[in-house]
């Protein structure tokens, strides 16, 4: 009952600080936005935004740490650590466009125990505890019944700054393009997972992923009975820095590949 009692508390500071989000969206100048590095931008909403949720954050559990994309809090927690990405698909809100997400997850020593994603655009709340399920807006979810790759609907992200696995990806990309029901990019790796816990589609796989883009989204699709590891069949997808998961049968299959074309 603690964590789901966490769960709501988060669901309602990603409601307060999602309303403040959308609300700016119309209001940013080109000279309000910073380049943190290659296709990597930054605004004050996606900055302030995550200093909301921590002083939401802050009240419940007071000697937590923090992983969090922007760096306005740093200090790493002895049992608790929150990993928070207040505005992932900051690209696509700059330009308008939907999906974009806020995505909070919960690390309890090694082990992640609870995940938001709250997409502001369409208001769905996707969220698991740690043996409670996966949900969305209070409906119960699971991954899709696909078990081969040919049926199966993909999602991907595509390389926006680090291009030395170019080759191999467009490799993967041209077989599965051929090989699959298709290919979605949307923008937003946390709706991409959200999408795959409930089933809209059948896996994802990425590389040059950050914590806080996966950690919420991937516990969501495990606890909605899914499988997830990195490229080669490893566990190492929370800071490994790329990921596979799906039905456990396509993410399998989907392994393999990466395995082979990586």
């Amino acid at each position: 009952m603690y964590l789901q009692q966490i769960c709501s508390y988060v669901k309602d500071a990603c409601k307060e600080t999602g309303t403040f989000i959308r609300n700016e969206q119309t209001k940013i100048q080109a000279s309000n936005i910073e380049v943190k590095g290659l296709n990597d931008f930054v605004s004050y909403v996606d900055k302030t935004s995550e200093q909301m949720l921590i002083e939401r954050l802050d009240k419940l559990i007071f000697d937590a740490g923090y992983i969090a994309e922007e760096g306005t809090r740093t200090n790493h927690g002895k049992e608790f650590n929150w990993i928070i990405d207040p505005l992932d698909g900051t690209t696509n809100y700059l330009h308008g466009l939907p999906p974009h997400a806020i995505s909070i997850a919960l690390q309890q020593d090694e082990n992640l125990v609870m995940g938001v994603v709250y997409e502001i655009v369409s208001g769905e709340m996707f969220y698991a505890w740690k043996d409670g399920g996966a949900w969305l807006n209070g409906q119960k979810i699971h991954v899709s019944t696909k078990n081969c790759l040919k049926d199966s609907l993909i999602a991907t992200g595509f390389p926006y700054h680090d291009f030395s696995k170019m080759k191999a990806y467009m490799e993967l990309f041209e077989y599965l393009m051929q090989n699959t029901h298709g290919i979605r990019r949307l923008g937003s790796a946390a709706v991409d997972l959200a999408y795959v816990a409930c089933g809209r589609m059948d896996a994802f796989y990425e590389y040059g992923l950050k914590s806080w883009d996966v950690a919420a989204g991937g516990f969501i699709v495990k606890e909605a009975g899914g499988a997830i590891n990195d490229f080669y069949g490893e566990n190492d997808w929370l800071f490994g820095q790329q990921m596979v998961c799906g039905t456990k049968d396509v993410c399998s299959e989907l392994t393999q590949l990466t395995k082979k074309y990586f």
